[in-house]
């Protein structure tokens, strides 16, 4: 019987996208169904800093837009960020280790079939629109999730 995972990724922290993508990845290598539904500030991390047209935006969606990362490598740390310096030091001792980044991480949940999912209202408040994600998201209703979480072995909420 095969398993399935499912995450529900709100935070925009750098380490704690880390910690779900290790998690996805993983699961996958495992033969398990991975899904990943992102909601909120979890969108960062698909944002891919190309596409969407500003011209339909409002104001308030525009300035977001610009003042919010644009993908992975760009997220803070969730502690000890120090403007920057904290998240810098962490990469310094992830390459001296030899591990792997967190756009590393997002490519192999890419390649290995990871279902991903936007939450349409949060993308419709932050005014972020599918065009500046990946490819391969989708864009559901929270009800929508839900069903899919009903139907996992295993919830995660990060």
């Amino acid at each position: 019987m095969s398993k399935k995972l499912n995450l529900l990724m709100f935070s925009g922290d750098y380490d704690k996208a880390l910690a779900a993508l290790i998690l996805a990845n993983t699961a996958r290598d495992m033969d398990m169904e991975v899904t990943i539904f992102f909601a909120f500030w979890g969108l960062f991390l698909l944002r891919t800093g190309e596409g969407g047209n500003t011209e339909e935006k409002t104001p308030y969606e525009k300035l977001f837009g610009m003042m919010t990362p644009k993908g992975p490598e760009e997220l803070p740390l969730s502690k000890m960020n120090f403007s920057g310096l904290g998240k810098k030091m962490l990469l310094d001792m992830m390459e001296e280790d030899g591990a792997p980044r967190l756009i590393d991480f997002l490519n192999g949940a890419r390649k290995r079939g990871v279902n991903f999912y936007g939450c349409k209202l949060s993308m419709e408040i932050m005014g972020i629109t599918k065009e500046e994600l990946i490819p391969e998201l989708e864009v559901i209703e929270a009800k929508d999730y839900l069903k899919d979480a009903l139907e996992s072995d295993i919830q995660l909420f990060i």
